[in-house]
């Protein structure tokens, strides 16, 4: 696999790469893959379930990271001619939320694997709000089985 630019995925639809659907959407498109890192950008909406009193909830921003490494997964079984299997939260540690954004904020998280043992994925993700730090975390995702 390769290494892509937002040029080239960022056409793809977020939807044919993520079980989730509106109005629990937490990316608008990838904007870099390749097998080890990948990013994402979501413009924040004051109609969005995480949102309240003006930010983006700090879970929000969680799911945003969930989601960026939904979508990972969801390229590669796209790419693979695969159907997209459904991932869990299976572990949030070393949590950090230094800010949260506001409504019309566009924020990129990038995702960067650590390590990838049979069903289970360990990510480091930083999440930008224009060249800041506004989250980290170490997230690990277990696949299911089961199909979307």
């Amino acid at each position: 696999m390769e290494a892509m630019s937002c040029s080239d995925i960022s056409s793809v639809n977020v939807l044919d790469l993520i079980p989730q659907r509106p109005p629990f959407i937490m990316i608008d498109c990838l904007t870099h893959f390749d097998p080890v890192i990948t990013s994402s950008r979501f413009t924040v909406r004051d109609n969005n379930l995480f949102f309240s009193e003006g930010r983006l909830l700090a879970s929000g921003l969680i799911e945003n990271i969930a989601q960026t490494c939904a979508a990972r997964i969801g390229y590669i079984n796209r790419l693979s001619n695969e159907v997209i299997k459904l991932g869990f939260i299976g572990a949030v540690r070393n949590l950090k939320i230094y800010k949260t954004p506001l409504a019309g904020d566009t924020i990129y998280t990038t995702i960067t694997v650590k390590e990838e043992v049979f069903q289970m994925t360990l990510v480091d993700a930083v999440v930008k709000l224009n060249d800041e730090t506004i989250a980290e975390a170490e997230m690990k995702i277990a696949l299911s089985d089961i199909e979307s």
